[in-house]
């Protein structure tokens, strides 16, 4: 399996995870695809999986009670891991949508099995604190992107980490990622090209 290599590079780079670690999990993982709009994980819904992306884009989103606005909370893209991280570590109903922004395929081994590697393997169990490293470390520059940068900064930002954005998404999606609204997008854009 092709995406197997793709996911043990990833691995590899991600963790310093050796050949021999990678391997005793190749029984565990599968391969699923999405089509444009299909749910990774409901409202609601307890995560099950961790899904690593070969192709595509997926958003996690919120649906604002007051005006029914959907207001993007997360990314997630080629070469990078997808989950609704707090339920699928606690097992608790997620707060938001993951959802595929467009055709997407992922290969993703759920938590159970990922539990017995982390008990099978020191190189798992590092995998494992690299991965909540990670989650936190996203979820502090979010919040602190609120706070501390411009909008301006922030897109360029998100298009450095999710270079296929701005080709494949529509640009109300950035923009609600961005909390500005999509005229305002529009002059950042157009500010970023003519300098």
């Amino acid at each position: 399996m092709a995406n197997l290599e793709i996911l043990q590079k990833a691995f590899k780079d991600f963790s310093g995870m050796s050949e021999e670690a990678f391997n005793i999990s190749s029984e565990f993982w599968h391969e699923k695809s999405f089509e444009k709009g299909e749910l990774f994980n409901g409202y609601k819904s307890v995560c099950k999986e961790l899904g690593f992306v070969i192709k595509g884009t997926f958003r996690s989103y919120i649906i604002d009670p007051k005006s029914a606005d959907e207001k993007n909370v997360f990314f997630f893209s080629k070469n990078g891991f997808v989950t609704a991280y707090k339920s699928f570590v606690r097992q608790i109903p997620c707060n938001y949508y993951t959802e595929a922004l467009t055709e997407a395929q992922i290969v993703y081994i759920n938590l159970f099995d990922l539990r017995k590697l982390y008990k099978a393997s020191h190189e798992w169990e590092c995998f494992g604190r690299l991965t909540a490293e990670m989650a936190a470390n996203i979820v502090i520059d979010r919040v602190e992107s609120f706070l501390l940068k411009s909008p301006e900064e922030r897109y360029l930002e998100l298009i450095a980490t999710h270079p296929e954005l701005h080709e494949k998404v529509p640009l109300y999606h950035i923009s609600s990622y961005l909390g500005i609204q999509s005229p305002s997008l529009s002059r950042i854009r157009k500010r970023i090209a003519g300098k």
